[in-house]
């Protein structure tokens, strides 16, 4: 029996079938299992190093340079200050807010690598103590003082984790930085917390852990530099930062009082900028 030549076509047809059912016969079975959880961030547990894989939040910074006010606080009694970058980056003009209308001019330092810059004038306040390197634990408190919206204001939050700060427009760079839940705030602060930026983020020893540099509010959350990148700001100037030992310990119920104290002994203190 003779059966009729195929065309050769429909030869080419077929084993182009034949192959598509190869290749879709080794891609994953659509019955395979789900992949495991993401290991849950566990209250408590100490803050890993930070990590290319960490979450990215990304912040537009203007070309150009307006008046802006924030905060500053004293790490040398000598008159050196730290405050974040965007505060104080372009401006003609810096002072620290010493009284009614009164201000001492402050000479800026930019770390390009980073978002806290330092600020020095003629003299200073009693200084806050660092504790750079202390372990960080998911959980822990941290508390803000400063002046958010240009008035006297604190906040307190509770850490999170890990991000990584990419800043676009001027000073372009990214970084780790940590990032924490806000838990409270002045009674009557409503809306943004502008302003705050640059204050001390400060621990339960009344300690400095980090900088305030911005916030999120539709998902109630503050940024802080990391740890290491204000070491690295520091070891810039070749100077060692020790601060004067802490004068009480601060709470979810007393750090709005420790806040004004801080604020009086212009350890924390505002900043403005006047543009170029």
């Amino acid at each position: 029996m003779h059966f009729p030549r195929l065309p050769d076509w429909l030869i080419y047809a077929c084993v182009v079938v034949a192959l598509l059912i190869a290749a879709v016969g080794r891609q994953e079975r659509a019955d395979a299992p789900e992949p495991p959880p993401p290991a849950p961030e566990v209250e408590g547990e100490a803050l890993g190093p930070a990590s290319p894989f960490d979450p990215s939040v990304v912040v537009d910074v203007p070309d150009e340079t307006g008046p802006a006010t924030g905060t500053a606080f004293s790490i040398a009694e000598s008159g050196v200050w730290l405050t974040a970058r965007h505060v104080v980056d372009g401006c003609g003009t810096t002072a620290i807010v010493v009284g009614d209308g009164r201000g001492v001019a402050a000479r800026v330092s930019i770390d390009p690598r980073g978002e806290a810059a330092i600020l020095t004038t003629d003299g200073g306040a009693p200084s806050l103590p660092l504790a750079l390197a202390t372990e960080l634990h998911r959980g822990e408190r941290a508390y803000h003082p400063g002046y958010p919206q240009g008035e006297p204001g604190e906040a307190t939050s509770k850490l999170i984790g890990r991000e990584t700060l990419v800043v676009r427009g001027r000073g372009a760079r990214s970084e780790p930085v940590l990032v924490w839940a806000e838990t409270g705030r002045t009674e009557g602060l409503r809306g943004t917390l502008g302003g705050l930026s640059g204050a001390p983020a400060l621990d339960g020893q009344g300690r400095v852990i980090g900088v305030t540099i911005a916030e999120s509010p539709r998902r109630g959350r503050i940024y802080t530099t990391a740890p290491e990148t204000v070491e690295a700001t520091l070891a810039s100037t070749r100077r060692r930062y020790a601060g004067s030992p802490a004068a009480t310990s601060i709470t979810p119920d007393n750090y709005f009082r420790v806040a004004d104290n801080l604020r009086r002994d212009l350890r924390v203190a505002q900043v403005v900028c006047l543009s170029a």
